[in-house]
């Protein structure tokens, strides 16, 4: 099977397609025809040497797919060769198979596209982890959403509506503020021409939100922190602008605030129970039609290295997915 192969640190030109030998399962794992993976800004950071999990060289990135089950591992009772799924592995699903563990695999509703299933795990897995679980966010609060036209933006927008909140969406153009608009959001902001704090003040009556979803970081953490209302819950879900900001403690004192850190993967691992619990709610969702994953393109696997530059140098809206 073809595969893309990372064999060292570097931008994603670096990256080659290689013939590999077909995969077989382990116990406890599923090998998967991968019909779609999707393309997330940690796999950039993964081929660059810049994020907290490395995989031993050479390996192949990509972290999430669905497809169809190929062959199933000793110990695999809930899933069987033909069934459709979608699947978090964390590495290997730029490839035409890809393995995972049969814990991180969700069986998919007939009649749902492979794309839209192979956004669907990390982005809303993510964000509602983060505002359901970490947040809390209330029906009737407001929560502002920080790069909120990228995968996980757009998931975040899309939960918060689903909560029954006010979501204001913060975007760098005017592209970008239309897509978060078209998914439900209230009110925005294009945080590199307005004035983050300005905006927000107008925007919540000087109240400020109650909720702050960051996946970028930089220069704009701050300013959205020291805007934060009242017993605010500020959202660490990632570093996207390449800049881990230092907040002053003393903010989270006057506001009674609390920084509160994301990280799904390791949540779906550690407590793989409420995880799948998330994701009921998830799926009832997106059949009500409540949410509505943003496919802006897809790629072929032998364009996996134009995808990663797509996403490192934020040309992304949505989701971009790979089609082997």
């Amino acid at each position: 099977m073809r595969s893309i192969r990372c064999h060292q640190y570097g931008p994603p030109e670096t990256l080659v397609v290689e013939t590999v030998p077909d995969l077989q399962p382990g116990p406890g794992e599923v090998v998967i025809d991968v019909k779609a993976a999707s393309v997330n800004f940690p796999d950039v950071l993964v081929i660059e040497n810049k994020y907290q999990f490395q995989p031993p060289m050479p390996f192949t990135p990509g972290s999430e797919v669905a497809g169809v089950v190929r062959a199933v591992g000793a110990g695999v009772a809930h899933l069987r060769p033909g069934m459709a799924v979608a699947a978090f592995t964390r590495v290997g699903g730029f490839a035409e198979q890809a393995l995972a563990q049969a814990q991180a695999c969700m069986p998919l509703p007939d009649g749902i596209d492979f794309a839209v299933a192979a956004a669907f795990t990390l982005a809303y897995g993510t964000s509602h982890h983060a505002i359901v679980d970490r947040g809390a966010l209330c029906a009737g609060e407001t929560m502002l959403v920080l790069g909120a036209a990228g995968g996980v933006g757009l998931a975040a927008v899309e939960i918060g509506k689903a909560l029954g909140a006010r979501v204001i969406a913060a975007a760098s153009s005017d592209e970008k503020l239309a897509v978060a608009r078209e998914h439900g959001a209230d009110a925005t902001i294009r945080y590199d021409i307005e004035d983050l704090r300005e905006r927000l003040r107008e925007l919540t009556d000087g109240r400020g939100p109650e909720v702050i979803y960051d996946p970028v970081g930089g220069a704009f953490a701050e300013p959205a922190f020291r805007s934060i209302g009242w017993r605010g819950r500020y959202l660490v879900v990632g570093f996207a602008s390449g800049e881990i900001p230092k907040l002053p403690l003393n903010l989270a004192l006057l506001k009674g605030a609390s920084i509160v850190g994301v990280f799904w993967g390791e949540f779906a691992k550690r407590e793989p129970q409420r995880n799948a619990q998330a994701f009921e709610e998830l799926v009832h969702w997106l059949r009500e039609g409540r949410l509505r994953p943003h496919i802006s393109a897809r790629y072929r696997l032998e364009e996996t290295p134009r995808a990663l530059a797509d996403m490192a140098q934020r040309r992304v809206t949505g989701k971009i997915v790979i089609t082997p």
